[in-house]
């Protein structure tokens, strides 16, 4: 039975409205909504992170050893790489990853806020999301490669958000994560959402290339999810990771209920703990 849990996608309600910050407002709604399509059995559990010590009370009440709290930069949700790093700073609980969308910085100054973020701000990664963007692109769009090529000089992960709510699921395209794994071997690519619902695809990009993780988060809690379970029973035990999607399903029901989905005993830690420990280059791992 794993102990130690590394949390791989946590955002606090209090980040942002569509997190579930106010209530009464249609992203209010949302963020109830989804709870319940994924199986949360308390749909409103996410008005408790009102502040940072309550999302840090919420973070230790659940028994997880680190939760990664991911920023984002859409056009429609920003979190500044300072702002995480803010929230994250002097909490042995959390750690940040930054997030960077070329089309509103430009290449050039893009990659430099990514060199700025990693070596200054101390974060562990940086979070690309090319389906949400203006206009939205796969993620093996030549523009973002730069970005792939400065994480893999920094020596730090890239994470992928795609999933069911990306605008067009066009843009959920498991294949285009195949390229840039081919173009950056070195380079650990973290899929999160588990770019649900091509779990077959996604699954099969991971079997050719090693340096693709996959964090199904609360999609393992929908039809066809098991495979994921599946995967890492199979030869993917060091690709699979745990992310409870918080604010969108509870910290501890998820840890509750990934331990009853059928992983063998000497996976779980792996899935639970090990394997984000290690692409984070967190202590222990």
């Amino acid at each position: 039975m794993a102990q130690q849990v590394i949390d791989m996608r946590s955002r606090p309600a209090f980040l942002h409205d569509f997190y579930g910050k106010t209530p009464g407002t249609k992203d209010y709604e949302v963020v109830k909504w989804l709870n319940g399509r994924v199986g949360s059995k308390e749909p409103e559990h996410f008005t408790r992170s009102k502040d940072a010590a309550s999302f840090a009370d919420e973070i230790k009440a659940a028994g997880i050893t680190t939760s990664v709290v991911v920023g984002r930069d859409t056009p429609s949700i920003k979190h500044s790489n300072d702002e995480i790093a803010a929230l994250v700073k002097g909490r042995k609980e959390m750690v940040g990853i930054g997030s960077i969308d070329p089309h509103r910085w430009g290449v050039r100054a893009a990659v430099q806020e990514v060199e700025r973020a990693v070596k200054k701000l101390g974060v562990r990664g940086i979070n690309v999301e090319p389906g949400f963007g203006a206009p939205p692109r796969n993620c093996d769009d030549p523009m973002l490669f730069p970005i792939y090529d400065a994480c893999d000089q920094l020596g730090v992960p890239v994470s992928i958000m795609s999933g069911p709510t990306a605008p067009s699921l066009d843009m959920v395209n498991p294949s285009a994560v195949g390229h840039v794994a081919k173009a950056f071997p070195n380079l650990s690519i973290i899929c999160y959402h588990g770019f649900y619902p091509y779990v077959n695809e996604i699954i099969g990009v991971a079997l050719r290339w090693e340096n693709v993780f996959i964090v199904p988060d609360m999609y393992i809690f929908v039809p066809g999810g098991g495979l994921y379970v599946e995967a890492a029973n199979g030869c993917m035990k060091n690709q699979i990771l745990f992310g409870s999607s918080y604010p969108f399903r509870p910290m501890k029901q998820s840890i509750d209920d990934y331990r009853t989905l059928g992983f063998k005993d000497d996976v779980i830690d792996s899935v639970m703990y090990g394997n984000a420990a290690r692409v984070l280059k967190l202590g222990g791992a």
